[in-house]
């Protein structure tokens, strides 16, 4: 039995149908037919991949990470370098950097980030092989659509992280379509990336360890071998994700992969505009309560001095990041005592606020340290159509303010942000950082990634997308 499913025997041709017809539609994909609403979301959603990617680049670990792989030159950009490098190194090293700040999209009902798991990927193979614009954008909308599907479609076992396990489908997808490759051998390719998913444990972030990280630039990588083994001619689909992700790592509904394929207006078939765009440098899970607690900021008066007890409570999926300690970065965005301290403290959580001397502040540990994170039954009952979160700050004074929201601010579902605030919100994430001593950089990569579609070389595009993403 396949997580109380039907076994095995019954998954698998179901599974190996739905990724026939993904394959059929992914190859047949036209960018003509995109509705306009869809395409603008593709050229949002990747002038978000480049700038979170761009950002995360400069941090001190990513540079040391660049330092020590010593990437072999190549066709490809490394964002937020200057430097161009071969594809798989571009493909791993450009993945790891979009998630370094945890600012990089994400979908809700996925419960992961589609676009991180494949996005850095296509965009290296693209530059290699020099495909029109057009065929770029279809081949990144079909990253994104399959491993949504594939997200939406799996159920994890409890203590499973996203990050390299489903999404990899989705890679392998979008590498398939930028090699051109027939629906056949394209359904081979998601098959195959459905077969080599990530085991990573959720603790690993809780604990600040950075091979979290490394699952999406594994899953980037996955997806690369995946498409090139179809493009071989040596494989064949067989229903692997029935063993893989419907027995070993959780259950899997296959009826959810190929169901209502993006064609025509429909919103509801297009899984892009599902997704959410996130304004605090911190896990998704962390949002909803850092909006409350910057909700009631002012009205608890006397900065942290005033405040005697923080109360967080929360849906079950965020429980566990009730830490009040931070060894590292990852670990700090992953715990909601020093997130939901940070903006009460600083009204904001932002790059800089994950930075060594951010860690290392008293003044926030001690309020940490009187943060309390909860489960609520009536939070956990609004799953999954919301991930809420209740922050309640009692004062020295003894007054109790209370704020609730459904979900985090730029949710589909809450506050989506438009392009337009996409930009605006990216603009604040970039103040402070050396890459505004270019007061141009955002608008140029907004309007090169908006005239991708009409590129006949993607390559020489990305290429000049790449070399304008880094400082003078």
């Amino acid at each position: 039995m396949t997580g109380g499913g039907p076994d095995r025997d019954t998954l698998r041709p179901a599974v190996r149908s739905a990724v026939t017809r993904l394959g059929a539609w992914v190859s047949g994909l036209r960018w003509a037919d995109v509705p306009d609403e869809v395409r603008e979301r593709v050229v949002t959603v990747l002038v978000d991949a480049v700038a979170v990617t761009t950002l995360g680049a400069r941090e001190p670990a990513q540079r040391a990470l660049v330092d020590a792989w010593d990437p072999p030159a190549g066709p490809a950009p490394l964002f937020g370098t200057g430097r161009e490098v071969a594809v798989d190194a571009a493909a791993w090293l450009n993945a790891t950097a979009s998630v370094r700040l945890e600012l990089d999209d994400g979908h809700r009902l996925a419960a992961g980030h589609p676009a991180a798991h494949g996005f850095p990927a296509v965009l290296a193979l693209a530059a290699r092989r020099g495909v029109p614009g057009e065929e770029l954008c279809c081949a990144l909308l079909a990253a994104y659509e399959v491993a949504a599907r594939f997200g939406r479609a799996t159920r994890l076992r409890p203590g499973t992280h996203p990050h390299g396990n489903w999404g990899i489908a989705g890679a392998a997808a979008g590498c398939a379509r930028v090699l051109g490759l027939s629906a056949a051998d394209t359904a081979t390719a998601i098959d195959a990336g459905s077969g080599l998913p990530v085991a990573g444990p959720f603790a690993a972030a809780l604990d600040g360890n950075p091979v979290r990280d490394h699952w999406m630039g594994a899953a980037n990588q996955s997806g690369l071998a995946a498409a090139r083994l179809a493009a071989s001619g040596t494989g064949h689909p067989t229903g692997v994700a029935a063993d893989s992700l419907g027995e070993l790592l959780g259950s899997l509904d296959p009826a959810v992969l190929a169901s209502g394929l993006g064609s025509g207006p429909d919103p509801a078939s297009w899984e892009i505009l599902g997704g959410y765009f996130k304004q605090h440098s911190s896990c998704s899970f962390t949002h909803a309560a850092v909006d409350a607690a910057l909700d009631l900021r002012e009205q608890a008066g006397d900065g942290c001095g005033g405040i005697e007890q923080v109360l967080v409570e929360v849906h079950s999926l965020g429980a566990a990041l009730d830490r009040t300690s931070w060894p590292t970065p990852l670990a700090a965005m992953f715990s909601l005592p020093f997130t939901v301290a940070t903006a009460l403290r600083r009204g904001r959580m932002v790059p800089a606020d994950v930075s060594a001397e951010a860690l290392a502040d008293p003044v926030t540990a001690d309020l940490a340290r009187r943060v309390t994170v909860r489960v609520a039954a009536d939070l956990d009952a609004r799953l999954p159509a919301e991930r809420p979160a209740r922050v309640t700050v009692t004062t020295t004074g003894g007054d109790r303010l209370v704020a609730e929201r459904p979900n985090p601010v730029g949710d589909v579902a809450h506050h989506p942000f438009t392009p337009e605030d996409r930009v605006r919100v990216l603009g604040d994430l970039l103040t402070g950082s050396d890459l505004l001593a270019d007061p141009g950089l955002l608008a140029g990569l907004r309007d090169r990634c908006a005239a991708l579609p009409a590129a006949p070389d993607a390559g020489e595009a990305l290429r000049s997308l790449g070399a304008l993403a880094h400082p003078r």
